[in-house]
């Protein structure tokens, strides 16, 4: 396997292992509903990644992201250049001085790099992750891939034609399409084929009626034109009783399926043909099974288009295509490179179609564009088309954990008992709802935490009593002083205080 190799690459290769795992902290003010498992985050998508890692680690089923090209266009809202001063702060920080000598390329593969690998392992292993990008960054993309996920696990490279204005540029072709590479976890990889709606010259072929209740139909020839067909001496007896035997090279299909045609009143013949009817009404809403040329998505979608002052933003239906292909009704779907929020806008959108519950994530890190743009998107969505799902707007707090998986020294009770709400649940608390030891209630289940400092905390019989527990409940402290009997009279569960935790 061709390796890649770039300036600052030993730097990046396991700096997010040196990312510290920061709490969630809900915006009540920016978010839609009291409690939801969607989630939008802003912040640096690497710490937003190294933050989710101990709740998600394994179980997202679909990522899309579309990271900035690297183009150097600096007209873009989301700044799609890899010399933002956020992005040169951190590569300074990490790489160095070595990083004063960075190419543009080499700035965008530090920038990559620990971040695919942090997304690796929130994939759930038949999961598949979507990358979107244009021939700027395209060559070395696919490297890149290769070597975090393994070119075993590489299935396409889909090509999206986003415009069919053919500009006239000088010395140059006109550039319409963008490239999706897609790669999953393992070999055990879920998909399912998807369609693209049949063109207007397919239709117009479905133009005969026998105006029996079964509508438009075509036909299709049943005469093999190819090598030999099935073995079959099925012999079909026409509308004036003659037999039409089986032609030389043989039938399309086995006497059983003729058969089967003929009951139901589909063969049909003509002339010297045998033909089956295909019914438009059967088909209508499946098309043709789509291959890795996405020509019929376009990028303005017309009146069903959000009008949204986000230059580049992507449309639903191709987001909606890629999670039919993939995930199922209940998938997680991760994007962290969140932009305008068409990820999140066709997660509700599919929900509502099919009835699914699938949960969003998604990661955007200016500030302007996650209020402004993202979050005012998926409020005015959810108010207008009625979705029955909302999503919280989390900010990234401070440290809760260092690299290390060790708990901060100086960590206060709220924060405690916030991430550990947010590890029972996948939702955050709200700070006025705690009330000392009272954390906060889930499903018909209460949570409590007693913690007055570090290896100070004993659940005694004394301690539970005053709890006034509110049963079915879990409680957390450093030891439990009661025997199983005892709590389970009083419907308790007993877990130890996570003072520190895996490391990723």
């Amino acid at each position: 396997m061709a390796s890649l190799n770039w300036i600052g690459k030993e730097a990046v290769m396991n700096h997010d292992k040196e990312v510290p795992f920061k709490l969630l902290e809900k915006v009540p003010s920016v978010s839609v509903g009291k409690e939801s498992k969607n989630l939008l985050i802003h912040g640096d998508n690497l710490e937003a990644l190294k933050a989710l890692m101990p709740f998600y680690k394994g179980k997202v089923k679909c990522i899309y992201i579309d990271p900035p090209y690297n183009t150097g266009n600096e007209s873009w809202v989301y700044n799609d250049k890899v010399n933002s001063p956020k992005i040169q702060e951190w590569i300074k920080k990490v790489v160095g001085r070595e990083g004063e000598d960075l190419t543009r390329h080499d700035k965008w593969l530090c920038m990559m790099y620990p971040r695919l690998k942090l997304l690796r392992d929130l994939l759930a292993d038949d999961g598949s992750i979507f990358i979107q990008i244009d021939g700027n960054e395209s060559a070395n993309l696919r490297l890149l891939l290769d070597q975090i996920f393994g070119e075993e696990n590489y299935h396409n490279q889909i090509t999206w034609l986003r415009s069919s204005s053919g500009k006239t540029v000088s010395r140059n072709l006109s550039e319409d399409t963008d490239f999706i590479y897609w790669y999953s976890k393992s070999s055990n990889y879920s998909f399912q084929h998807v369609y693209k709606p049949l063109a207007d010259g397919t239709k117009a072929m479905y133009n005969r009626n026998d105006n029996d209740g079964r509508g438009k139909y075509r036909l299709y020839p049943l005469q093999k034109t190819g090598g030999p067909g099935p073995q079959t001496t099925y012999d079909y007896k026409d509308n004036k009783s003659k037999i039409w035997k089986c032609p030389t090279k043989g039938w399309r299909m086995r006497k059983e399926k003729l058969k089967a045609l003929e009951n139901d009143g589909r063969l049909y013949f003509e002339g010297k043909t045998l033909s089956e009817k295909a019914y438009w009404n059967e088909r209508e809403n499946e098309g043709q099974i789509a291959n890795n040329l996405w020509n019929d998505i376009p990028n303005l979608q017309g009146s069903n288009r959000e009008k949204i002052d986000f230059v580049g933003q992507k449309p639903t239906l191709l987001i909606k295509r890629i999670m039919n292909m993939v995930s199922n009704k209940k998938a997680l779907v991760l994007d962290s490179f969140a932009g305008s929020g068409t990820t999140a806008h066709a997660v509700l959108d599919l929900n509502k179609e099919d009835g699914g519950s699938r949960n969003f994530i998604l990661v955007e890190m200016e500030d302007r564009v996650a209020r402004s743009i993202t979050a005012a998107r998926l409020k005015k969505a959810i108010k207008k088309n009625g979705y029955k799902d909302g999503f919280e707007f989390c900010e990234l707090a401070k440290p809760l954990f260092n690299e290390k998986g060790q708990i901060n020294e100086q960590c206060t009770y709220s924060e405690l008992a916030t991430y550990i709400y947010f590890t029972e649940t996948q939702t955050n608390a709200e700070k006025k709802t705690i009330k000392v030891p009272y954390i906060g209630e889930k499903g018909g289940v209460s949570y409590y935490l007693i913690y007055e400092g570090r290896d100070k905390n004993d659940l005694t019989r004394a301690a539970l009593t005053k709890l006034k527990i509110k049963r079915p409940a879990v409680v957390y402290a450093d030891r439990c002083l009661v025997d199983e009997d005892e709590l389970r009279k009083r419907g308790v569960v007993f877990k130890q205080i996570p003072y520190e935790i895996k490391v990723y």
